[in-house]
């Protein structure tokens, strides 16, 4: 007999892009779903009548296991307390993470400690997103090619959590004792179910999940749903672990794919981008940006360090851009090679500040600097660079939910916000680093919509 589900998914966000992009996923997919900043309030919940999925958005991919323990179990059963049939706790597709910060393998000790589940997924890969699992090993597109992991251009060189190993067992094995194994693609031919079981004799807790296709992701998304069918299932991975059972439950004809929601149109504009992010990618996007009509203002990360007034000279001059109506990006570099990153470590070193810290400082900084901005320019449309600066800016704005409301790249879709003071119901696009087209910033402002 099956359990007696009221949600299909909740999940907890690792950062807040990626949580963002389970909600875009469940959403676009036909499942309504919002994405909390902390967890939600029963009057909060009461706002969102109908709910397919609820999501918690943190920063523990940025946060030591101790900060993990301390953290994820209450986090983890008050989800559970919303009685959803999968528990995800949701990863970057690009496996950030490491041993000291970030580590999966804490949240899935913390997860098998709270579940009665034989076995957990971990569904990493997302071939909507050009990210494939094949007999273990992650690879990811960027560009025109696909990279395996650990040759990929950004991560392989991430300043933070370089990955130097694609297996993705492997890579977790450096996190935890629990034993993981791997159902492959000739797994899936054979037989999983069998192999599966096979595993688990073994001793196996953990099992990640080969995608290449349509059908791999479908195979992979019948093991998740079957493992729920009696009991909640607590699962790891990218909005991979949505997408694979979105696409099983559609093969099947248990659920049909809504049509795609039409672009916002440009009646928002002028609109401002902040960005925090330091990726190759966005350092593209910002080169696009300021060709095509944004004005660009670069926020001096290192003065800011040495506690130097930055601020209200940048704001001042960025609002009198945006009351002359030109969309307007403020960023603290672009790209790893940017004079102004090597500047900063300079000024960490000497000021002897921690540099965690202070990114924290510069996220929350470019949020009350968008929020004051947004406020005096009565703002309609904003976007947030940056995976670790969308948690802390966002929270900087009074903002306690989003809704997705239309697609651009999977996992950065526009949303509108829900916040208890004056940015309720403000339209605001979340992105990545490492994510989206050159004309990304460009695409928002036109209103966002999938493109052909």
């Amino acid at each position: 007999m099956a359990a007696d589900y009221a949600l299909d998914f909740a999940w907890y966000g690792d950062d807040f892009t990626g949580a963002a992009a389970t909600m875009e996923a469940l959403t676009f997919g036909g499942l309504p779903s919002v994405l909390f900043l902390e967890t939600p309030t029963a009057a909060q919940l009461a706002r969102f009548p109908g709910l397919r999925g609820v999501g918690v958005a943190s920063t523990s991919r940025t946060e030591n296991p101790g900060w993990m323990r301390e953290n994820l179990p209450d986090a983890f059963r008050a989800l559970a307390a919303l009685r959803p049939r999968v528990l995800h706790y949701k990863v970057c597709s690009t496996l950030d993470s490491a041993p000291h910060i970030g580590n999966i393998g804490t949240a899935l000790e913390i997860g098998l400690g709270l579940f009665n589940n034989p076995w957990v997924p971990i569904v990493i890969a997302a071939p909507q997103m050009r990210r494939y699992q094949a007999f273990g090993h992650l690879f990811a597109g960027v560009g025109a090619a696909v990279h395996r992991l650990d040759r990929h251009p950004v991560m392989s060189r991430h300043p933070v959590t370089p990955m130097d190993e694609a297996d993705v067992a492997a890579h977790l094995s450096r996190q935890t004792d629990v034993a993981i194994g791997c159902l492959t693609l000739e797994d899936y031919a054979a037989g999983a179910d069998a192999a599966l079981a096979a595993l688990l004799r073994q001793g196996v807790r953990a099992v990640t999940l080969d995608e290449m296709d349509a059908g791999s992701e479908a195979e992979a998304g019948r093991l998740i749903w079957q493992a729920s069918d009696h009991e909640p299932l607590f699962a790891i991975g990218s909005q991979g672990v949505e997408y694979a059972v979105i696409r099983h439950l559609v093969a099947r004809g248990l659920h049909q794919l809504p049509p795609t929601p039409a672009s916002r149109g440009r009646a928002a504009t002028p609109m401002m981008v902040v960005s925090g992010s330091v990726s190759p990618i966005t350092a593209a996007q910002i080169g696009w940006a300021r060709g095509n009509g944004f004005t660009t203002f670069a926020l001096d990360a290192a003065a800011l360090c040495r506690g130097e007034d930055v601020i209200g000279p940048l704001q001042a001059q960025a609002l009198a851009a945006l009351r002359s109506g030109q969309d307007v990006l403020v960023h603290t570099a672009e790209g790893p090679g940017d004079p102004a990153v090597a500047a900063l470590a300079q000024a960490l070193a000497a000021t002897g500040r921690d540099g965690a810290a202070f990114n924290q400082q510069i996220g929350e900084t470019l949020g009350r600097l968008l929020a004051d901005l947004t406020r005096a320019a009565g703002l309609q449309r904003v976007v947030i660079s940056g995976g670790d600066t969308s948690g802390h800016a966002t929270r900087q704005m009074g903002i306690f939910a989003l809704e997705a409301l239309v697609p651009t790249i999977p996992g950065a879709s526009l949303s509108r916000a829900h916040a208890s003071g004056d940015f309720d119901g403000l339209e605001i696009a979340l992105k990545g680093g490492q994510m989206g087209s050159e004309d990304y910033f460009g695409w928002i402002r036109d209103g966002g919509g999938a493109r052909g």
